[in-house]
């Protein structure tokens, strides 16, 4: 193990992420060490809820272990692609519990009704759903990646980029190209 001394400052993320990719145990604790506060404070910020902080670290981290192989040195450094799978984390977490609270309020708000067709409510649903998903797969594969990004990950045009390894202005047109397909086929489908 690398011994650390007052002038030595310890090897860096992205050598602790190559050894993690290994399975070195001991090389992602001192990465967690190294860039776990500054994680926790992104989660903290992006969930406002410390519980839910934690939980997003641990997720994040855990992501770290197992995709440690798939970090690459050329695109993007050790800090900002574990920064990338902390925010991702904990926007699919603040978008888990809106969801979580909307579903709730809205079973609140339905179960006092009076009897309704739900049939015809599920029918038109899975209508929606058919058409949406019609328009997903008229889509390129690029355009459906970078969409996927921004909208399922929760990235920013500039986190896109870094990630699929592209000029930013690139990034902007693959969403905004993916949108303007989905807007035309879904206008189609209605």
């Amino acid at each position: 193990m690398h011994a650390v001394t007052a002038t030595d400052p310890g090897p860096s993320p992205s050598a602790l992420l190559a050894r993690v990719a290994h399975g070195d145990e001991n090389a992602f604790r001192a990465l967690y060490r190294l860039l776990g506060p500054s994680a926790y404070g992104l989660a903290l910020r992006v969930t406002r809820d410390e519980h839910l902080a934690q939980d997003v670290l641990q997720e994040a981290f855990a992501d770290v272990w197992a995709q440690a192989g798939r970090f690459d040195p050329a695109a993007s450094s050790a800090r900002a692609w574990v920064v990338m799978l902390t925010h991702r984390r904990a926007v699919d977490r603040v978008r888990r519990e809106q969801s979580d609270r909307d579903r709730a309020a809205r079973w609140a708000t339905t179960s006092r009704e009076r009897e309704h067709d739900g049939v015809a409510e599920v029918v038109a649903l899975r209508a929606e759903h058919r058409a949406v998903r019609a328009a997903l797969d008229g889509l390129t594969p690029l355009q459906r990646e970078a969409l996927e990004l921004a909208f399922l990950g929760g990235l920013t045009h500039t986190e896109v980029a870094a990630a699929l390894d592209i000029p930013l202005g690139t990034a902007k047109t693959r969403i905004r190209d993916a949108l303007r397909s989905l807007r035309a086929a879904l206008e189609e489908a209605v």
